[in-house]
């Protein structure tokens, strides 16, 4: 007997589970605050079920409890009674479960059968989408990993919420935050003074971070990513565009062991910096941070990986160095629109992933010697009003030329300029600059050995 095609195949889903959940709510209206969490009116297979779920979260809505009497009013008013297979059908739901005990376990039936439906269906569009020779191959893959991404998300997803259900939460939140040690409610930079006004990047939040070249936008955001990373064992994603993974791990060393950079470069070491560095590189071994080297990494690719790195890494920050050198699939576009692009899909990522995202940004020449502010971001004025959090680096330009020109051995202060911060104030901070090991430090670094 030959096998069954897919189309001759009757898609998940199950009857009973779908009856057994209606029922249970007709006879605990309270249930429903439970189950609209994660069971919505299209998951159900069967269009009466469908219909009557939808009416029973109107009446939820107006704040009715729902009952024979009340859904067959609300079904009747609009004009959907008899889709629903009339009063009697209605009236056979409750004979169907002795009571709502279960009503959650009938429900993630229903939701389960419901995503498996969706994944035969995005089955179906990946394989005619890898047909489509039009496509790119990369297209194609970041196309099926986000909608089976979507799909799972839907799964989790809830259609609304009352403030009677968002009130008690948040409550619980502030007492939470109040008994805390911590006074952060985001993944703290390590530097105080920037955390003491942002209280840490926040989850889904876009952070930029902007200076001229040579300013420090690496050595800040490696400090920062070391610090989270490595000195609080918090999972960070650090995706370098324009230094190579190597370049990269050289300066961590630096970080961390405090011998100079050039020192490393040049392989000029003391017995002592050997002994120094195998110890710091058994920290930096140990810590949960992962680093793609990437030049020119296109939008499509940068969206899979960091996807990837949250579902298999659990990643709680993304550092992105930097963010014009991110490729558009959009070529043919003008770059300030490219931009707009790629600044819209980090905000996009961001809230997706529930992390704070941190892209590096070159600021205009003209902002050169002068204090940048939100005008001189460059290429795209976008990024600017997607970005949650905008910094500056900026030191006065005779310290600069110093800098510039290896004439400033000692560290030197940098100013932090909180340019824009969507739910905190703005103003500057400063912090350290050491340039012989690129790193930046708090500005009372002796706090933090004490």
């Amino acid at each position: 007997m030959p096998a069954l095609s897919l189309k001759d195949k009757v898609p998940p889903n199950n009857q009973d589970a779908e009856r057994a959940t209606l029922g249970a709510l007709l006879l605990d209206p309270d249930a429903i605050s439970n189950v609209i969490r994660f069971v919505h009116p299209e998951d159900f297979y069967d269009n009466a079920h469908r219909v009557i779920h939808e009416a029973i979260i109107t009446l939820y809505t107006k704040g009715k409890k729902a009952d024979l009497i009340t859904l067959t009013d609300q079904l009747r008013l609009s004009g959907n009674l008899e889709l629903a297979g009339g009063p009697g059908y209605i009236a056979s739901l409750t004979s169907l479960v002795p009571s709502a005990a279960n009503v959650e376990y009938y429900a993630k039936i229903v939701q389960d059968n419901a995503v498996r439906r969706r994944l035969l269906h995005i089955s179906a569009e990946i394989q005619a989408e890898a047909h489509d020779e039009s496509m790119e191959v990369r297209e194609v893959v970041e196309e099926a990993q986000k909608k089976i991404f979507d799909a799972m998300q839907n799964q989790q997803a809830v259609m609304y919420k009352s403030v009677m259900e968002i009130l008690p939460a948040t409550i619980e939140a502030i007492e939470r935050l109040t008994h805390s040690k911590t006074e952060y409610t985001g993944v703290p930079s390590g530097f105080r003074a920037l955390d003491a006004m942002t209280a840490g990047f926040q989850k889904s939040e876009l952070v930029v971070i902007g200076a001229r070249p040579s300013m420090g936008k690496t050595a800040i955001a490696l400090s920062m990513a070391k610090n989270i990373a490595i000195d609080r064992n918090i999972p960070v994603g650090f995706f370098t565009l324009e230094m190579s993974d190597k370049a990269l791990m050289q300066r961590l060393i630096s970080l961390e062991t405090s011998i100079a950079s050039q020192n490393l470069r040049t392989g000029l070491l003391k017995n002592s910096d050997i002994n120094r560095m195998i110890d710091a590189a058994g920290r930096i071994y140990e810590a949960p941070l992962y680093i793609a080297d990437m030049p020119s990494m296109k939008l499509l690719d940068l969206r899979s990986l960091a996807r990837r790195l949250k579902a298999d890494k659990d990643i709680q920050i993304l550092f992105i160095d930097y963010l014009t050198l991110i490729t558009s699939e959009s070529s043919e576009i003008p770059r300030h629109e490219q931009i707009a692009e790629i600044s819209r899909s980090l905000k996009a990522l961001a809230r997706e992933l529930d992390i704070p995202v941190v892209a590096l940004s070159q600021v205009k020449r003209d902002a050169e010697g002068k204090r940048p502010n939100l005008a001189d971001i460059r290429e795209s004025g976008s990024v600017e009003q997607d970005a949650d959090l905008v910094i500056f680096l900026h030191r006065d330009r005779d310290t600069e030329r110093k800098v510039e020109e290896g004439e400033a051995g000692n560290p030197i202060v940098t100013e932090l300029i909180i340019a824009k911060q969507r739910n905190g104030p703005v103003g500057t901070v400063e912090v350290m600059f050491v340039p012989s090991y690129t790193r930046f430090e708090n500005l009372d670094k002796s706090r933090d050995r004490s």
